[in-house]
């Protein structure tokens, strides 16, 4: 049993490390290659769990073998247009101006259920609102609607507004976050200090968010009420 439980620590630790040394991609994100290598994984990952018969190395070698090999990919993809499009493909429009390109559908094998859903989950309820729809090497489709169905914009009514990053965190349940204080150009002396205009301590903030120049949110951890500015 301790060796079931060892050899998963360890195997556990050897997957997160390659995931991570892959990237930070969603599930629905990966490239066809990304997908195969962590499917592969998954299945190799296995293999000296099952059966503890099965040398540690015989998984481990694989598995980083494998991850080598998609980062070398990877880098030669950077580089290569070529090879970027014989192993992920290229996308391509399925709708133009509210046309639907049906050879499109058929050589991508997409349904027009598939193509109705993946509209509904951008706000679009019919092919002919949109101006180009393309379907990106992930299988994900991107909208772009007509100007008509267009969400309307600040620009579009003349209004100009100076653009500023959004509040970030910089108390998390009582911990200061000091990359984030560090990248709004301020410090702990001044977050205590508009804390206590808040009449809180780090201690007792649940949530704190602040922009370059105030403190925009402080929250009191639960039971002591809350408190913002």
């Amino acid at each position: 049993m301790s060796t079931v439980f060892i050899r998963s620590l360890i195997l556990y630790a050897v997957v997160i490390f390659s995931v991570r040394l892959m990237g930070k991609r969603q599930l629905g994100e990966l490239q066809p290659g990304e997908l195969v290598i962590t499917i592969l994984i998954s299945n190799i990952a296995t293999l000296p769990l099952e059966n503890t018969s099965v040398p540690l190395l015989v998984g481990i070698l694989p598995i980083l073998t494998l991850v080598c090999l998609e980062v070398l990919m990877s880098w030669f993809s950077m580089k290569s247009k070529t090879l970027r499009r014989l192993v992920s493909g290229s996308p391509k429009i399925v709708i133009r101006d509210g046309r639907i390109i049906q050879q499109t559908m058929l050589d991508l094998r997409l349904t027009v259920d598939d193509l109705l859903m993946s509209l509904r989950s951008n706000q679009i309820f019919s092919p002919d609102e949109v101006q180009f729809a393309i379907v990106e090497t992930t299988g994900t489709i991107s909208v772009y609607p007509k100007a008509a169905y267009r969400n309307t914009v600040q620009e579009d009514l003349g209004i100009q507004n100076k653009s500023e990053d959004p509040p970030c965190v910089v108390v998390s349940d009582g911990v200061i976050m000091d990359e984030t204080l560090k990248s709004i150009g301020r410090d702990e002396e001044w977050l205590h200090s508009v804390l206590k205009q808040n009449d809180l301590t780090v201690d007792e903030t649940f949530l704190a968010m602040a922009k370059k120049n105030e403190l925009s949110l402080a929250i009191r951890r639960e039971g002591k009420g809350n408190k913002g500015q």
